[in-house]
C-alpha cells in the first residue's frame, strides 16, 4: 500500500510541473518573443563559444589536471602559499587571458582541484574575466578616461580583496586543505617544467588569439593582432603539434595527416574559419585517444569538465536570456525598467545595477556597447562602474556551474562579495565623478 507521507514530495512537483504548463503565458507577446530570444541567445552561445572558447578551454583544463606537478600548484597558489606571489600571479591573470566568465570556469575548476587555495583560485576565477587589457582600452575610448582607469583599479583591487576574504571565511576548511596537502608525496615529473610551459602557452595561444576581439578603431598593435588573429592562432597550434610530438610521445604521422587536412581547408573551406578550427579540435581528439595513456588521461579529464560544465552553461545561457534578452534586444525584463532605475547614484541604482550585471550574460567586449546605450539612456556613472566590476566576472551561467565545483555556501559568499563590493565601490565613484 503506497505510504502517502512519502510520496509528497514526487506529488507536490508534478501539481507545480502542471500548473506551470497550464497556465503558460503562449500567445503573450512579450513571452513569445522572450522564448525566441533565449533561443538565439543559445544558438549564438553555442556557434560562437563552445568551440572557439570552450572546449580549448576544458583542454587546458584537462591538461592541468594530468600534466601539472599538484605540488607546484600548491607551492605557488596553495592556501599556505606566500600571499604576495599568490595572489599576485592570480589577480593579473587577465591581462594574458581575454575570456569571458563562463570560459574561465574549466581553468578556475582545474587549478582548485589540484590543490589551489580557495582565495588565489577565486582571485584568478574573478581576474580572469575582469582585467581583459583589451576590454579596459575600448571602456577608456568609449566611456571615458575616468571609467577606463576605474575599471582597472577597481577589477584588479576586487581580485585581490575577494580572494582574501573567501580564505579567511572558508580558514578553517583551507588549513586542512593546507595541512592534507602538506601530508602528500611530492609526485616524480616526467618532463622538465620549461617543456611542460611551452605545451601550456600554445594551448593558451589557441584560446586566446582564436576569440581576439576586434578593437573599436583600425590601426595600431590591437588592430594588428586582431588582423592576424588566424594566422597566430595556426602558430600557436603548430607549437602544440610539434611539443606534443618532441616531447610527449605524440607520433609525427597522425599530426602531418590531421595538419594535411586542416591547412587545406583554413583556405578553401567555406564558413570562414570555424570548419578548420573544428577540424583541429576533432582530429586532436582521436589522436590522444589512439596515443599513450598519458594522453587518453588528458582526454578523459577534459571529457569530465566538459560534461560537468557544459550542460550548466548552455541551461543558464538560454534562461539569462529569456529573463534579459540579447543585447539591444528585449526578454521578460523590459530593457526600459532598467535604464530606469539605473539613473542618478543612489544605493538601490548601483545595487541594481550590479545584480543586474551579475545575472546577465556579457560576452567579451559586449559590456562596453551595452553601457554606452545605458548611459545615453540616464545611468549614471557609479552604476557604470558598478556594472562593469559585476558584469563580465558574473553571469546567471557561472554561477551554476560554480556551485557544482565550489557547493552552494561558497558559491553564495563569493556572488555577495562581488555585488556588495561593486555597489560600494560605484557609490564612492559616483559621489567622487558628482554623478
Amino acid at each position: 500500500m503506497t505510504d502517502w507521507k512519502q510520496e509528497w514530495k514526487p506529488l507536490a512537483v508534478l501539481v507545480v510541473g502542471f500548473l506551470v504548463c497550464f497556465f503558460l503565458p503562449v500567445g503573450w507577446a512579450r513571452f513569445d518573443n522572450a522564448v525566441m530570444e533565449g533561443l538565439h541567445l543559445v544558438k549564438w552561445y553555442a556557434r560562437e563559444h563552445v568551440l572557439l572558447c570552450l572546449i580549448p578551454a576544458f583542454l587546458i583544463a584537462g591538461a592541468i589536471a594530468v600534466f601539472v606537478n599538484q605540488a607546484s600548484v600548491m607551492k605557488y597558489l596553495g592556501a599556505s602559499a606566500p600571499k604576495v606571489l599568490a595572489y599576485g600571479v592570480a589577480s593579473v591573470s587577465g591581462t594574458i587571458l581575454a575570456v569571458c566568465s563562463c570560459t574561465v570556469l574549466p581553468l578556475f575548476a582545474g587549478i582548485y582541484r589540484m590543490g589551489a587555495g580557495l582565495g588565489p583560485a577565486t582571485a584568478f576565477l574573478y581576474s580572469g574575466p575582469a582585467i581583459n587589457v583589451l576590454a579596459i582600452v575600448l571602456t577608456a575610448r568609449v566611456l571615458g578616461l575616468e571609467l577606463g582607469v576605474a575599471r582597472a583599479v577597481g577589477a584588479v583591487a576586487f581580485s585581490v580583496i575577494i580572494g582574501l576574504a573567501m580564505h579567511l571565511i572558508f580558514r578553517k576548511e583551507e588549513l586542512a586543505k593546507a595541512k592534507a596537502a602538506a601530508a602528500m608525496p611530492v609526485p616524480e615529473t616526467s618532463r622538465p617544467l620549461w617543456q611542460n610551459g611551452v605545451y601550456f602557452a600554445s594551448l593558451a595561444g589557441v584560446l586566446v588569439f582564436a576569440n581576439w576581439g576586434a578593437p573599436d578603431t583600425p590601426g595600431g598593435f590591437w588592430y594588428a593582432v586582431y588582423a592576424n588573429k588566424w594566422l597566430l592562432t595556426g602558430l600557436s597550434a603548430a607549437v602544440l603539434a610539434a611539443a606534443l610530438a618532441l616531447w610527449f610521445g605524440v607520433r609525427w604521422w597522425k599530426l602531418t595527416v590531421l595538419a594535411a587536412i586542416v591547412i587545406p581547408a583554413a583556405f578553401f573551406a567555406p564558413g570562414g574559419p570555424l570548419a578548420p578550427f573544428s577540424l583541429g579540435l576533432f582530429g586532436l581528439v582521436i589522436i590522444a585517444h589512439t596515443e599513450s595513456a598519458e594522453m587518453q588521461s588528458w582526454l578523459e579529464q577534459t571529457w569530465t569538465f566538459a560534461k560537468q560544465i557544459l550542460p550548466l552553461l548552455l541551461a543558464g545561457v538560454l534562461v539569462a536570456g529569456l529573463l534579459l534578452g540579447r543585447p539591444g534586444e528585449e526578454g521578460l525584463i523590459p530593457s526600459a525598467y532598467v535604464s530606469r532605475l539605473v539613473g542618478g547614484n543612489s544605493l538601490w541604482s548601483n545595487l541594481f545595477a550590479a545584480v543586474i550585471g551579475a545575472f546577465m550574460y556579457f560576452a567579451t567586449l559586449t559590456e562596453v556597447p551595452i553601457l554606452q546605450g545605458l548611459i545615453g539612456s540616464g545611468m549614471g556613472k557609479g552604476p557604470a562602474l558598478a556594472l562593469l566590476l559585476a558584469g563580465p566576472a558574473l553571469s546567471l551561467p557561472s554561477m551554476l556551474v560554480l556551485r557544482s565545483v565550489l557547493g552552494t555556501k561558497k558559491t553564495v559568499v563569493y556572488v555577495l562579495l562581488v555585488i556588495v563590493m561593486a555597489t560600494v565601490t560605484g557609490m564612492l565613484f559616483g559621489a567622487i565623478m558628482g554623478a
